[in-house]
């Protein structure tokens, strides 16, 4: 028989995908240690969203997780981390410093391999991140990354045979550094005979010895049909996770999988007894914490609109904070189009967030009305090159409304020339913190912006979601049917309506409608003093207020940032004036149409 190898991806993908990465260590250490006794020796346990959230939400060191970690197995286990190429374990690109930080970083704190990413499968964010962690003695995993093209797209160049076969010899032709290959499919939706012929193309191509591995999600419910073509293709490793963090938007259980192969050629040459107490011991350890219903849930839309497994709870709970978990089917449609006309990268960190922002904007506002920041710089080219290009219209307007110009130059060269995002820089603003100036804070900084640095000041706050924090919260019912969203002169109002009361941006009112009104009942305006409210566009928290009550600012400068759908979103002034109001403060949770500051005009007397 067979042996097909699998790495466990439940303390990594699997509770990010569940639980919004939002465990702390402490529980899941013994866990860690149970697998690894019953023999899941290849473990993914950090990189991706699961660096950013021990600082975002459990406040903890990331880097204390690892050390923790590689104590806990041991020296022989094969320890695994996921990094977004040039973006490594952040949400914006990096310059060089950067990511070879990274690279020695992970390699210090015991990790033997990193997967390496880059969700547009442009070369140019693989090659440099591939030498990085090729020098600092990492093993380096090549990442291809896929999905089906939505149901109903006109194109039919992206996301084939060919277009994998393709970018994998340029990858090799290239020169690029890798140990293994791997076909990423993060949100589910590629269909099993495009993977066949994929993998079979491939295995041609690297000859018989290379490692070639599949990762997919379950949210489709195709996840065990995709790995039975991997295969019988040639792939001769899979992604598994482990109850309760399996299925769904997650991977496929390694239980499941086990099942599926016997009686087969092919054996995970495990012992499923040990395994089911593992199981059985991870599942009593959850059981405290809050598992959103849609993360077991086949979700038949995604095919329509690729929405990975990883994002996808991350969104649902933004939107169930906010109120708004009722526009969520709106939104995922919306995605569709976002995806064809934002170029057909694959949707998948970042990306996948720069579409679900774009979809939240679309249903929200009039349909193309605000373009995202994410979005926009993607389009324009600031995040790499579209598989194929982004609609012109769309790339007109971000240009306007981010008074931006489209560029085809190098991201990692643009990043190395922008003074902010080097090492140096972020010196700097450790000392002006009084922060120790260690590696490890320095690249804490850099990945996790605004948020990191409350961390290293000691401000972070733990956010974990326990089950009694939403039990009367429900996927499809989380608010009443008479609540609207209006906007009235560039502003956002959620109102709801009940009995003789309507709740208007969270301030109750009482109302009452006339039948005929007079004509001596007039509406008054005040229009004396020239003020602009600015309220927020997004759902988030304030994670900086960059400028105070009473200063002058320009049209167009950032006023403070928001972290909102795991992107930091800066608020600029829209005109020239004064600020001389602040509704918000720093680390505050605002929703939709929250005022947030007001600047007063400057009017020529």
């Amino acid at each position: 028989m067979k042996k097909i190898s699998f790495m466990c991806t439940a303390f990594r993908d699997g509770i990010q995908s569940a639980y919004g990465a939002r465990i702390p260590s402490q529980d899941l250490l013994p866990i860690i240690q149970l697998a690894y006794d019953a023999g899941i020796h290849h473990l993914e346990v950090g990189g991706g969203a699961l660096f950013q959230s021990p600082i975002f939400y459990t406040n903890e060191n990331p880097f204390d997780i690892m050390d923790k970690i590689r104590s806990t197995v041991g020296s022989s286990a094969n320890l695994q981390t996921l990094s977004r190429g040039i973006s490594v374990v952040a949400l914006e690109s990096q310059g060089r410093d950067i990511i070879d930080l990274h690279a020695h970083l992970f390699k210090k704190h015991g990790m033997t391999t990193i997967r390496n990413f880059d969700a547009l499968n442009d070369l140019d964010n693989l090659f440099y991140p591939a030498q990085s962690i090729h020098n600092a003695g990492l093993k380096h995993e090549l990442c291809i990354t896929m999905m089906s093209p939505p149901i109903g797209s006109s194109n039919r160049h992206v996301h084939n045979p060919d277009f994998y076969e393709n970018i994998l010899k340029s990858m090799i032709n290239s020169g690029i550094p890798y140990d293994s290959i791997c076909f990423k499919d993060a949100a589910g939706t590629s269909t099993p005979s495009v993977i066949y012929e994929t993998i079979k193309r491939s295995r041609r191509m690297l000859g018989p010895t290379t490692t070639i591995s599949f990762h997919s999600h379950d949210t489709v419910g195709t996840c065990i049909a995709q790995y039975i073509a991997a295969i019988e293709a040639g792939a001769n490793q899979v992604d598994l996770s482990l109850a309760p963090v399996s299925g769904g938007t997650c991977q496929s259980d390694l239980l499941s999988m086990y099942h599926a192969l016997r009686h087969s050629s092919y054996t995970l040459d495990i012992d499923p007894m040990k395994i089911l107490q593992v199981e059985q011991h991870f599942a009593e350890t959850m059981e405290k914490y809050f598992f959103p219903p849609e993360a077991k849930e086949i979700n038949l839309m995604i095919p329509f609109s690729p929405l990975p497994g990883g994002a996808l709870t991350a969104n649902t709970q933004m939107l169930r904070d906010n109120h708004l978990l009722h526009k969520y089917n709106d939104i995922v449609s919306a995605m569709s189009e976002t995806i064809a006309k934002g170029g057909f990268g694959t949707s998948v960190t970042p990306v996948s967030q720069f579409y679900f922002q774009q979809a939240f904007n679309n249903v929200m506002y009039k349909p193309w009305s605000k373009i995202s920041e994410g979005y926009g710089k993607m389009v324009l080219g600031y995040f790499g090159k579209t598989p194929v290009p982004a609609d012109p219209a769309i790339v007109v307007l971000a240009a306007e409304q981010l008074q931006s110009e489209p560029t085809t130059q190098s991201v990692l060269h643009l990043n190395d020339s922008n003074p902010a995002l080097t090492k140096i820089s972020y010196i700097k603003q450790l000392q002006e913190e009084n922060i120790a100036i260690t590696d490890e804070n320095i690249f804490i900084l850099a990945t996790c912006g605004a948020k990191g640095l409350l961390f290293l000041q000691g401000k972070a706050q733990v956010n974990v979601r326990y089950k009694q924090q939403n039990t009367s919260q429900d996927m499809h019912n989380d608010i009443e049917s008479n609540t609207m969203i209006i906007e009235l002169d560039n502003e956002l109002f959620q109102i709801t309506i009940s009995g003789q009361k309507a709740e208007i941006n969270g301030t109750s009112y009482n109302f009452h409608i006339k039948d005929n009104p007079s004509s001596s009942s007039t509406i008054s305006s005040d229009h004396s003093h020239s003020k602009v409210e600015i309220r927020a566009p997004l759902p988030g928290m304030i994670l900086k207020i960059i400028e105070p009550i009473g200063r002058k600012v320009r049209a167009g400068e950032v006023i403070l940032i928001m972290e909102a759908m795991k992107m930091e979103s800066p608020i600029k002034a829209p005109k020239d004036g004064t600020i001389c109001q602040m509704n918000v403060s720093q680390a505050e949770q605002v929703s939709v149409g929250d005022l947030l500051f007001v600047i007063e005009e400057n009017v020529s007397s």
